[in-house]
Parts: C-alpha cells; structure tokens; sequence
C-alpha cells in the first residue's frame, strides 16, 4: 500500500478505519500491525495529527535484526562476501553499459569530493542501473555497518584508480582495482 500510493518518509498514512476498510481487516488487527510497526521505528504516531512513516535508516531496525541474523562468525562473514560480491557484478554492468558519459561524471565527483566507501559504492550501485542489485545492496551496506568492522581511511586516489579502470572497458583491470581497494579497506 505504501509503494501503491506513493508514500515516502515523512508521508502521514490513511487512519485505522481506513486501513481497516482497505485491507478488508478488524481495526483491532490494524491497530496491533501499527503498534508493532511502531515499535521498530518505522512510523510514528503524533498525537492529535497522525500515523507517519519515519526514514527507514535513521531507526534501530537493522541493529535489532542483525542482533538475530548475525550471531555467528560465518553469518557476519557472508554478510561481506555478498557485499563485495555485488559491489563488483554491479563494476561488471557498468562496463557492459559503457557509459562513458556517467563515469566522466562519477571521475570528477571523486575528485572533488570527500566521500565514505559507502557513498563512493552507492554512486557505483546506481549506475550499473541494476534496482534490485540497489536494493539489496543498501540493506547489505546496513547489515555490515552493524558489524562494526575497523575501518581503514583509503586514500581517495585508489577510487581515482578504480574509475580510470572502469574507464578502460577491462573487466580483469576492473577485477584487479577493486581486489586492491578491498585489500586496503581491510586492512
């Protein structure tokens, strides 16, 4: 219902009677979904003006989940793998796609930009123009921001290096910038 209408955070949602009426459901098993919904932060309720849906990312949902997903060595370890391992099917696209255009954009915002690895992937995400490889890279990217890994400053060059090489078409130069930039970003 919320894709269906458009809803975005910060959206007031229809009230119990009309949620009852749409799902063809008791306003008490509304009332219930709503509170549960509440609880992991996904609305909020304001008293006196509505149901609201807050922004996915600013609440605790994932560190909840990840306290149930990720309790063993090899769960975290997964997490990463599919992480990388769709990091570089989303470099593989992009140079399938040959946009030369998008990365001569994506070169100069590295070069003018101070920017996280999360932020420099979610540029690399969006443009191999893959929705679902998007989605499940952002909740991926969730998951392994909870593991709280050490993190390693890299230098914004090695991403330089990584663009020039999305640049030559060469999916073994690509392959090997981006080993690189991992074995970096892991110390």
């Amino acid at each position: 219902m919320i894709e269906q209408d458009g809803l975005k955070p910060g959206d007031k949602i229809p009230s119990e009677r009309e949620l009852s009426e749409r799902l063809a459901v008791g306003r008490s098993s509304v009332r219930e979904a709503l509170r549960a919904l509440e609880l992991l932060g996904l609305i909020e309720t304001r008293r006196g003006e509505g149901t609201f849906i807050r922004d996915f990312r600013s609440n605790q949902l994932v560190q909840l989940l990840s306290t149930f997903i990720l309790q063993d060595d090899k769960a975290r370890k997964d997490v990463v793998e599919t992480k990388y391992l769709i990091e570089m099917d989303c470099l593989r696209l992009i140079i399938d796609r040959n946009n030369d255009e998008k990365l001569s954009l994506l070169k100069s915002w590295v070069e003018q930009q101070a920017f996280s690895d999360d932020e420099f992937f979610l540029k690399i995400v969006d443009l191999a123009d893959n929705h679902l490889f998007y989605r499940i890279w952002n909740i991926l990217s969730d998951y392994y921001q909870s593991l709280k890994l050490p993190t390693v400053e890299i230098e914004k060059i090695e991403y330089s290096k990584l663009v020039e090489a999305l640049m030559t078409n060469e999916e073994e130069i690509v392959r090997r910038q981006y080993a690189q930039l991992r074995k970096l970003s892991n110390g």
